[in-house]
């Protein structure tokens, strides 16, 4: 209907072209125009001013000699004022931007090994982007911007790297488990330390009270008692002390046997052994 009347309509983001006997007229924007037919007028073909996007999946190889698919997504969309050129010039937009993008690709990957490629994705977009910009501007389009959305090596490869990754972890954890096990062997050591530190102060302690009573004893009993003297009273003591360490072993019901000499004589010998030990103790002091 909109031939017998020769009118047509261009929808809003799109823009037609228009010629005359089969040469270029000018570009007709949204809105209803009229193209009179039999004058030579005709439509011929619309143009989108929509922004696009193109993912490209490029198969290349890095300097360390790993395949990768690099997926790079093209957002690009034609120029208003440039419709003729796009619309002419090109007749596979999408085919041309894919071509551009293997050749920038296949020329930035393989100067960077694997983990050189993951961490420089905006430098390979950013070279991606200048080259379609350079190129497609000649032909009425605009690159409005790159991303390089994924770098995916062979499955064996990811594989391998996340064994690595998992071994250099496993290490770490060893290193950190041995040095905390050999900070809690120091600290047991110390605290080991600290405690025969602390028992030996505390026995000599005990052996010094022990000492001091035996004196005050000894001295009281000599003046208690007249007659008598020192040598009376640590004879005397040591019978004492000798008579309750053999009911406490006959007492324990436990305890291991025990086989001293014991008569009349076993006493003194005891008593004479003793005192030796202490005055030869004293002598040395």
């Amino acid at each position: 209907m909109g031939n017998l009347f020769c009118c047509t309509q261009v929808d809003q983001s799109t823009v037609a072209i228009k010629e005359k006997f089969g040469k270029f007229d000018h570009v007709l924007e949204p809105g209803c125009h009229c193209l009179p037919w039999f004058l030579g007028h005709q439509l011929a073909g619309h143009l989108t001013l929509r922004l696009q996007q193109l993912d490209v999946r490029c198969e290349t190889k890095t300097k360390d000699n790993v395949f990768v698919n690099v997926v790079a997504s093209i957002q690009y969309r034609a120029l208003a004022d440039k419709a003729s050129d796009a619309f002419y010039k090109l007749s596979n937009t999408r085919t041309q931007i894919q071509a551009y993008v293997f050749d920038v690709i296949r020329a930035s990957v393989p100067k960077l090994n694997l983990d050189d490629a993951f961490e420089q994705k905006n430098e390979i977009a950013k070279a991606v982007e200048d080259e379609l910009e350079k190129a497609m501007s000649a032909y009425g389009y605009e690159i409005v911007q790159t991303l390089i959305v994924d770098i995916e090596p062979d499955e064996h490869v990811k594989r391998a790297m996340n064994e690595i990754n998992a071994a250099a972890r496993l290490r770490m954890a060893a290193s950190e488990k041995a040095e905390a096990e050999k900070i809690l062997q120091i600290k047991r050591a110390e605290g080991e330390a600290e405690s025969k530190y602390l028992s030996g102060l505390g026995i000599a302690r005990q052996r010094q009270a022990i000492v001091d009573g035996l004196r005050d004893s000894v001295l009281g009993f000599s003046v208690n008692v007249p007659g008598t003297t020192s040598k009376d009273v640590m004879d005397m003591i040591l019978v004492t002390q000798y008579f309750d360490t053999m009911k406490e072993i006959g007492a324990a019901s436990k305890s291991s046997t025990v086989f001293i000499p014991h008569g009349p004589g076993a006493v003194r010998d005891v008593a004479t052994q003793i005192r030796d030990g202490l005055l030869q103790g004293s002598a040395n002091q």
